[in-house]
């Protein structure tokens, strides 16, 4: 065990950072028990020294120099990753430390999609990259070659969108570095299930629920749209997740009755909408009552699933400034931000949107994109950003289906090329089990 470094992909919110200290408490219990030494674990969040630590790769020279001659195996796992010690140690062993590894459960696309830039366009099946859930393993000297490339070639300043494709690519170095190698030990099924007699790693694959969920009437829910999409977005939010909402409005750049829309006075733009964003925020603070202490924003083309999110929110405190959602990054390799991407939803709480409004950050110019602008004013204000994987910026086939196949999700986006009341139906709308009230709807998810 001396050997390994576990990395716990962990978050500063106090529900995330609990998690991650259970998970770390059971790896040095299972040390215990065994009669061995402790191992290091160490939280990414606590290595505050980067504000991209999540994004692992600007850790690399940090690891080389404290860990590079000692131990053989940086081992990284998410909150949710489920440990078996013995049988992790069994399967590193039947790998030759003194080379280098990149150990995984391999992800593929199908389809060249959008978040990943459309990387491998003749066969995006060749690419493998691992997927976090199930742990992913780097060999000491892998890790000192990274750190090595990083003095020699910094991190370039640009977005980081889907960092686990996006570390396989930096890792494979157009073919002069490895690819991942698939360990079959390392999985994503339940800890429960008969399958996982010979998995290293599990995953707890479920909506995390903390108590009741969150009532109806303290999820305010702001729908961003504008006059050329009331005829054609709209209705697919009518006829699918808006009855799950109890306080809705729609803000446009034209008050439609029949809908009905809210002019804010704000002239639609072609690219980013922070001026229309703030103004949301500025009437929710103002209009609404004191005691909703929630808010979402989505666009007219974000399917969400108001029934899960209210679930997921029973987990967070609503006194702690949370923004929550799908977490992309920009420029993290040079000290850069974080932030919400605004397409999968991003969620407030009213403490989160008091702080940001009391600052004097604002969007330097009406166009700027708001979700950037958001991590920008949050990222100086000292307020972290909340990751779940459950938000999704895309629609459900830009996602592998392995991946999916271990989440109950809350949102997708983009009506291109599919049916989005399909989409919502085969994956957003609750199902029998979830709620008595609501049929299953027969669709196959294999079809998306």
């Amino acid at each position: 065990l001396k050997g390994i470094v576990f990395v716990i992909q962990s978050q500063s919110n106090s529900f995330h950072s609990k998690r991650a200290e259970d998970l770390k408490r059971d790896i040095l219990k299972q040390a215990v028990d065994l009669g061995k030494e402790s191992p290091i674990v160490l939280l990414t969040h606590q290595i505050d020294r980067h504000e991209g630590a999540w994004t692992i790769l600007p850790l690399m020279t940090d690891f080389s120099v404290t860990y590079g001659r000692n131990t053989s195996w940086i081992f990284f796992c998410e909150e949710d990753t489920r440990i078996q010690v013995v049988k992790l140690l069994e399967t590193l062993r039947r790998f030759d430390k003194s080379k280098e590894w990149f150990l995984g459960k391999a992800l593929y696309d199908e389809e060249s999609t959008i978040i990943h830039h459309y990387a491998f366009a003749e066969n995006p099946t060749v690419f493998k990259f691992p997927d976090f859930a199930a742990g992913w393993a780097l060999s000491i000297p892998l890790v000192n070659k990274l750190a090595k490339k990083l003095k020699s070639e910094p991190l370039k300043s640009d977005f980081t969108i889907d960092l686990k494709h996006e570390i396989a690519l930096y890792i494979w170095q157009k073919g002069e570095g490895p690819h991942l190698t698939p360990a079959p030990e390392f999985c994503t099924d339940d800890v429960n299930s008969y399958k996982t007699d010979d998995c290293a790693t599990t995953f707890s694959n479920f909506l995390p629920l903390c108590g009741e969920p969150v009532n109806k009437e303290d999820v305010f829910v702001a729908v961003k749209t504008c006059r050329k999409f009331h005829g054609d977005r709209i209705p697919v939010v009518k006829q699918t997740w808006e009855r799950e909402a109890a306080l809705i409005e729609y803000y446009s750049d034209y008050a439609d009755i029949s809908i009905p829309t809210i002019d804010l006075g704000i002239p639609n733009t072609e690219r980013g909408h922070c001026g229309k964003t703030f103004a949301i925020l500025e009437r929710f603070l103002n209009h609404t009552s004191p005691r909703i202490p929630w808010l979402v924003v989505v666009d007219d083309d974000t399917l969400i699933s108001i029934f899960r999110l209210r679930k997921l929110l029973s987990c967070y405190d609503p006194n702690e400034p949370v923004f929550l959602g799908e977490r992309y990054g920009y420029g993290l390799g040079t000290g850069g931000y974080s932030y919400i991407t605004g397409g999968g939803g991003m969620v407030f709480s009213r403490t989160a949107v008091q702080k940001l409004l009391a600052s004097k950050c604002r969007c330097y110019s009406m166009d700027a994109p708001d979700d950037m602008v958001l991590g920008m004013c949050f990222s100086g204000l000292g307020i972290p950003i909340t990751h779940s994987p459950l938000f999704h910026q895309a629609r459900p086939m830009d996602y592998p289906k392995d991946y999916l196949s271990h989440q109950i999700p809350v949102s997708f986006h983009k009506h291109w090329n599919i049916d989005p009341v399909k989409v919502y139906f085969t994956w957003l709308a609750p199902n029998t089990e979830e709620s008595h009230n609501e049929k299953k709807v027969g669709y196959n998810r294999e079809d998306l």
